[in-house]
């Protein structure tokens, strides 16, 4: 653990309250001081819940530590149970409340209750917020689901999705009419919706899509192990996804694949002329490994694009994305430090970046666009309409999301481009507020100077070059200038020209 503006995954115990606050019947006391209770933000303000998580803290004070902390503990348990009357109750510690070592389980449980108390080790300082959720979610079916009759119709389980998921409501939706589709139904979709009463009825089920690995793998293989409940590998992001998911479910199953693929818009548009401007563009992609693989691969396979920088956050899929990145001649970047993907991102001068809300606020720095394709995430990518990222639909959102920041840059390209037009130039105006003209300040009629000095290099661009700089696409633009300064400094120039700018080009092109 250490100190930074921004982080990526949260502490384990956020991972725990993904997990209670999908739940239902279900309530998670978590022992933590004044100061770390900021559940309701996350819930309510993030995700738009329309409900108060589930979660009930002990919220001592600095002054409580001199006294007896377990009993604080042990009356909010009490509370807990008598307030809200779930079915089951998890507890833990913050990692702030880990320091004091008051084991929370061991309390819980000594209470004598009368319905399943799960404790949780989650070790705050060695782990983060995937691994919180998963391992969470693992304790309650290890404790809760057994071993029952099967149902007679084929049916699944849906495993994975939580509170604060990025778009779990809508996959769950997607995967569902895919499986309704071949004559499969959904069992249980877990944690997501489920109650203690539906974990004691996983094992009804005769398979388990796995949906989200970073959240729900550890349980799948406890089922497999201990239920005989086989599990889906493939996560049904984007089209080839789709299918391939499909066949494997087919072949579980026993069922043909039913694919109603006429609402899909990108195939089409991949082979069209009017994608031969996004062909060949270089991406850097980087979230959560499950997202960042699975973006990977419809980029290059199905949008054509290059893949230029592959990383992932979560250390728990850095095997697995290490090995995947290799098909793509790359060495996968796994940090979670968003300085050294913004680093990484400067050198590899992408003309698009795919990744978390992390990478747009970079995206914004370095000019470069920016769509989101992972968790974290802000307010934004909880839309209220119906937007999955898996399955055909999926598709479709990915597409749009995908290509528009690119066409809207084609855009403000040519803006740029025109900017010295009497229509198009930075004092006209916007069009939609008729085209009147502001008011030049006096600082807009003063004359440019004849250089512009470049804070970072010891060469100055004149007046003209910087001009001519800014005809060059904003994606690029960066890199450009890069390349130019190393050229100039290399010669030995130190004002850059319209001359220097274009032999520099041509140095470059060799």
């Amino acid at each position: 653990m250490k100190l930074t503006v921004w982080t990526y995954e949260g502490p384990p115990h956020v991972g725990a309250m993904r997990v209670a606050t999908g739940m239902t019947d279900l309530h998670y006391v978590l022992h933590a001081p004044q100061g770390d209770t900021y559940a309701d933000l996350l819930f309510t303000m993030i995700e738009r819940r329309d409900h108060r998580p589930p979660v009930t803290f002990t919220t001592f004070q600095a002054r409580d530590l001199g006294s007896d902390t377990s009993n604080l503990f042990k009356t909010a348990c009490q509370e807990a149970l008598d307030r809200f009357q779930p079915k089951a109750m998890i507890v833990g510690s913050s990692c702030t409340a880990e320091l004091i070592q008051d084991d929370p389980g061991g309390l819980a449980e000594n209470m004598g209750f009368d319905i399943p108390v799960i404790p949780l080790e989650l070790p705050s300082y060695q782990r983060k917020e995937n691994f919180g959720a998963d391992e969470t979610f693992f304790q309650i079916v290890r404790n809760i689901a057994k071993p029952c009759k099967k149902a007679k119709q084929i049916s699944c389980n849906l495993i994975g999705p939580t509170a604060l998921g990025f778009r779990h409501r809508d996959d769950i939706a997607e995967i569902s009419g895919l499986l309704s589709d071949m004559g499969v139904s959904v069992n249980v979709v877990a944690p997501m919706g489920a109650s203690p009463d539906d974990i004691a009825q996983l094992g009804a089920a005769h398979f388990n899509v796995l949906m989200y690995p970073e959240t729900g793998e550890s349980a799948a293989r406890w089922m497999e192990r201990e239920l005989g409940l086989s599990y889906t590998k493939t996560v049904p992001i984007g089209v080839g996804a789709t299918y391939d998911f499909l066949n494997e479910v087919s072949q579980i199953t026993g069922l043909n694949p039913v694919v109603d693929a006429g609402r899909l818009r990108l195939p089409w548009y991949s082979a069209s002329v009017d994608s031969t401007y996004l062909t060949g563009k270089r991406v850097f992609i980087f979230g959560d490994g499950t997202h960042a693989m699975a973006a990977a691969r419809i980029a290059r396979d199905e949008m054509g694009f290059a893949v230029v920088g592959l990383g992932c956050y979560n250390r728990e899929m850095a095997r697995p994305l290490r090995a995947f990145a290799k098909d793509f001649g790359l060495s996968a970047l796994i940090t979670d430090d968003y300085l050294e993907v913004e680093k990484h991102i400067s050198e590899v001068a992408p003309e698009m970046i795919l990744g978390t809300q992390m990478e747009r606020h970079i995206g914004k720095r370095l000019g470069i666009p920016c769509a989101v394709i992972s968790a974290p995430v802000h307010v934004q990518d909880f839309p209220a309409r119906y937007s999955p990222q898996m399955g055909f639909e999926g598709a479709n959102v990915i597409f749009d999301t995908w290509v528009h920041p690119l066409v809207m840059g084609l855009e403000e390209h040519l803006l740029h481009m025109f900017r010295d037009d009497f229509e198009f130039n930075d004092a006209a105006g916007p069009s939609h507020h008729g085209g009147h003209a502001p008011v030049s300040s006096q600082t807009e009629k003063t004359s440019q100077p004849e250089s512009v000095s470049n804070e970072s290099s010891d060469v100055i661009w004149l007046t003209d070059a910087e001009k001519e700089l800014k005809k060059i696409p904003f994606f690029v633009r960066g890199k450009a200038r890069r390349n130019t300064e190393i050229y100039a400094t290399k010669v030995g120039i130190s004002r850059i020209s319209i001359e220097t700018l274009y032999e520099a080009k041509a140095h470059y092109a060799q």
